[in-house]
């Protein structure tokens, strides 16, 4: 959950919260999360910050080049999108990456359908625990 605790650190970012994403379970939890995803939902102040430097950030926090966790949905690299212009920043910014890094990435863009809050105690957990432990890029 290091990337929920750097988003809300964030100026600009008015709420963040963990949760699972992109699946079809009905109520996913964190031991029962089907083919959902673990993800950040970030509410920002657009004014303060921009989609752009949200989606960079995004790009620093973890190495897209690694496919986390195999096979496995729950740890996939990926960015849901709420509009059209949204995807379209997020493919253009996901093209240079690859430029940059001349590989492929595994992230995959989808649309966002729905977010599942995640329980409680996963919520500010780097804040609730310290900073120590396993770290993202």
């Amino acid at each position: 959950w290091h990337p929920e605790h750097r988003f809300a650190k964030t100026k600009g970012v008015v709420k963040t919260r963990v949760g699972y994403c992109g699946g079809k379970k009905s109520h996913p939890s964190y031991r029962s999360m089907g083919d959902h995803t673990e993800t950040v939902q970030i509410d920002y102040e657009s004014e303060q910050i921009h989609y752009e430097e949200l989606i960079e950030m995004f790009w620093e926090m973890h190495d897209p080049t690694v496919r986390c966790g195999g096979q496995s949905q729950q740890y996939a690299s990926k960015i849901f999108f709420h509009n059209e212009a949204q995807r379209e920043v997020a493919e253009e910014s996901k093209k240079k990456r690859e430029e940059i890094v001349g590989c492929k990435l595994f992230t995959s863009i989808e649309p966002f359908v729905s977010f599942h809050k995640a329980e409680g105690y996963h919520q500010h957990y780097i804040a609730k625990q310290g900073e120590g432990g396993c770290n993202v890029m």
